[in-house]
């Protein structure tokens, strides 16, 4: 989204909270919000910003949101609320894709400190430190640089990017095409990038990602609950569905054998509409899950009416630190109803 529609759209939501819809009109059972880095704010070239918030702004987040009288759920909860009878007050759930060490870091001692449920999504190659946070890579790659060339398909590409601006620009363009590409040519595709420019992306990963001794600690609280986000984290959209089942399935199956209790939460991988397929939701309840989250912006919906493998969430944007945004957010008048996806919807 260009910056002019950001800032368009914010208005839009400070308005609404200013004319009190947030408060009189709210909607459905509750709302998943979804966050991937919390961590002090940096400096410098910071491609993925969206994606962060500071610990300061999630202790605001947790306290406005009991200030407004939210009930704080884990995903088996969720996943309840969203079969029964509407109830009086609504729910939030937190949520945390990725693994990231600055999950235990920096998010854990907020989140207990409140004594709040939570949920983090484990893609399981990258606690054994093997898996690919090719992102971070590009991220790099581009902020060191002023000159990149790399092998797009069979010719080689030059960029010339002098200022943040263009960086930004080159880094949406590459993480684009990079995201579009089948897992095993992206990974050839990084890895020629990061061989370029002398950038050890396994060590990048592995420094990014908790390992399964901060899992485990975080497994040891009753308020967490361990969900699954596939092995590898690829694109389920751009592989075959045996390819894309088995990964699902590898995933739970990993995480049940690390943890050794039943893992009954899945987050799609990104997450977004490109992301994922009709089919990869009917595969979450084939391989046994009792929810999915996606990235697709909305609310849910009581008495079944939105699908338990194809939950939206807010992803909450860390450039914006309103929390009049977040209440029409959480409030769901921002959001049409949403219409259940594929064939499975009530059953928990």
């Amino acid at each position: 989204m260009a910056f002019d529609d950001r800032w368009l759209e914010r208005l839009r939501l400070e308005l609404t909270w200013f004319s009190g819809q947030a408060a009189l009109r709210s909607r459905g059972a509750g709302a998943i919000l979804r966050f991937m880095h919390v961590r002090p704010r940096r400096r410098g070239f910071q491609p993925l910003r969206a994606n962060e918030i500071t610990p300061q702004f999630l202790d605001r987040a947790i306290r406005a949101l009991k200030r407004w009288k939210y009930d704080f759920l884990g995903m088996d909860e969720v996943c309840r609320r969203a079969v029964m009878l509407p109830e009086k007050r609504r729910f939030v759930a937190l949520t945390f894709d990725g693994a990231n060490k600055d999950v235990i870091n920096f998010a854990y001692p907020v989140l207990a400190r409140h004594d709040v449920p939570f949920t983090i999504y484990v893609p399981t190659a990258f606690p054994d430190g093997v898996g690919e946070a090719w992102w971070l890579g590009l991220e790099r790659v581009i902020a060191r640089e002023s000159r990149i060339s790399l092998m797009m398909g069979e010719k080689e590409q030059r960029f010339t990017v002098t200022d943040n601006a263009r960086k930004r620009a080159l880094f949406s363009y590459l993480e684009s095409w990079l995201r579009s590409l089948p897992p095993a040519d992206l990974s050839v595709a990084i890895a020629d990038l990061c061989t370029r420019y002398r950038i050890d992306l396994a060590a990048l990963s592995r420094e990014a990602s908790m390992d399964w001794e901060d899992l485990a600690k975080l497994a040891a609280d009753p308020q967490v609950t361990i969900g699954s986000a596939t092995v590898n984290y690829p694109v389920l959209a751009n592989m075959k569905d045996a390819a894309a089942l088995r990964e699902m399935a590898m995933g739970k199956a990993v995480a049940e054998s690390a943890f050794r209790r039943d893992i009954r939460h899945f987050a799609f991988p990104f997450g977004d509409r490109s992301s994922f397929r009709r089919s990869h939701v009917v595969m979450a309840e084939e391989a046994g899950f009792a929810s999915a989250v996606s990235t697709i912006p909305g609310i849910v919906e009581a008495e079944g009416r939105t699908n338990l493998r194809a939950l939206p969430r807010i992803s909450w944007d860390g450039r914006v630190r309103s929390l009049r945004v977040m209440r029409v957010l959480v409030s769901g008048v921002a959001f049409a109803p949403v219409k259940p996806t594929g064939s499975t919807t009530g059953k928990a």
